[in-house]
């Protein structure tokens, strides 16, 4: 009773202060009609407020996500469907569930004469701006008494989880050689004479072993070439995603980390859809998903979802200790690397097994007067990384993904063309 009273709306409590009014007047006047007509006014919106308390009237309802993963920057519904209980009928019913700001604007509906025991389906769209494990709701009803007088809230359902995963761009063809399980250009492999097993050579390097120099191809490519001894598969690749904060610039859905995260999510289900064995690895080897080759909703999901929840790191530098890709081919997502973060991720890795980088130009999505000074220390990695004999491709701010995935491809051997049609 004392919970409808204190929900008497702004007319209730008008013609609550009216009927008393009337009430003195009919003291002062000695007018028992308009007594009368005061206890009336007094006595209607107590009555509506008692009967409010008394009837139970309850609204039910359920919400469904449609779908409950959706894309940054894709469309997705969230439908609420809606039944009364109880014995007084209900007037209007003002409802508002609670969304981030990253869904879209927060949703209200009015809902008038909403029918007994038959469900009402209410319908508002989402487009996520930003991934991450979003939270929808609650939903609460204000619902009103037919008269108007009174008014309560109610809590009809608590929070649903929303996927939001990061977009993911369509890639063509492969690394030249991928999937030999070796850092060298597979597709050179000779017939060295009837018998003889395949060989896979690269050209000399300072301080390879002269008892490896394959002198028929030597003879034949007029340049010394060296054998390499292939490391047995290990059946798969691993994608290693650098998220440290200080490594990345630029805030929401246009700083470098979310480029990253969503290059690494392209990467990832294209070579799972072409048979490889992927690990998604952190910075510092910590897995984040590990699916099977052969790709599929359930594989890709694996990998999406984990991404969904990633959240910057804290370390400023790279500290691993061992080799993250544990002697797989590795692609590496990197932003912002020290000499001494480069050396850390090159210094376990076994030589000849294929390693890649897309190095992001972090400082450039900052736009302030120290990128360019800060440009050159992308420069300075990439340079080491190349002298350890990794294959690197340097991305800035607005570099289509499908062309920094087609240069990368090309890295091990430039100007040889990709292998592996479209996915």
């Amino acid at each position: 009773m004392w919970r409808s009273l204190s929900g008497l709306t702004t007319r209730g409590r008008c013609l609550l202060a009216a009927g008393v009014a009337a009430a003195v007047c009919s003291a002062v006047l000695n007018e028992r009609d308009l007594l009368r007509v005061a206890v009336f006014v007094i006595a209607l919106p107590l009555f509506v407020a008692l009967l409010a308390s008394a009837s139970r009237v309850r609204i039910r309802a359920t919400r469904t996500l449609l779908p409950d993963r959706v894309a940054v920057g894709g469309h997705g519904e969230v439908q609420l469907d809606l039944w009364r209980g109880g014995r007084l009928p209900a007037g209007d019913v003002l409802l508002e569930d609670g969304i981030p700001y990253t869904l879209g604007s927060r949703p209200r509906f009015v809902v008038e004469r909403l029918p007994h025991h038959r469900s009402v389906a209410l319908r508002y769209p989402v487009q996520p701006s930003l991934r991450g494990i979003q939270q929808v709701g609650p939903l609460r009803a204000t619902i009103t008494d037919p008269f108007g007088l009174c008014e309560f809230e109610q809590e009809l359902i608590g929070h649903s989880r929303l996927v939001v995963v990061p977009r993911v761009t369509r890639l063509w063809g492969l690394p030249i050689g991928a999937g030999i399980g070796a850092g060298d250009d597979g597709s050179i492999r000779l017939h060295a004479g009837q018998g003889e097993t395949d060989v896979v050579v690269r050209q000399y390097r300072q301080g390879d072993d002269m008892r490896k120099v394959h002198w028929r191809s030597t003879a034949h490519r007029d340049e010394i070439m060296v054998r390499v001894e292939e490391r047995p598969w290990r059946g798969g690749t691993t994608v290693l995603l650098d998220h440290r904060g200080a490594a990345h610039h630029g805030t929401g859905s246009t700083a470098s980390l979310e480029w990253a995260v969503e290059f690494a999510a392209s990467v990832c289900l294209h070579l799972g859809r072409a048979g490889h064995r992927v690990r998604l690895v952190s910075e510092h080897g910590r897995v984040l998903a590990d699916t099977p080759g052969g790709g599929g909703p359930s594989h890709d999901n694996i990998v999406l979802d984990a991404l969904a929840a990633l959240q910057p790191a804290h370390e400023r530098d790279i500290t691993t200790g061992f080799d993250p890709a544990q002697g797989q081919e590795l692609i590496a997502v990197l932003g912002t690397v020290s000499a001494e973060s480069v050396h850390e991720l090159t210094k376990y890795r076994p030589r000849g097994t294929r390693s890649l980088a897309v190095l992001l130009d972090a400082p450039a999505w900052a736009g302030d007067g120290g990128a360019e000074h800060r440009g050159s220390t992308t420069e300075e990695s990439a340079t080491l990384l190349r002298a350890a004999g990794w294959g690197v491709v340097i991305a800035a701010p607005g570099s289509p993904m499908t062309h920094v995935w087609g240069e990368l491809c090309g890295t091990i051997a430039p100007g040889a063309s990709l292998i592996g049609g479209p996915a």
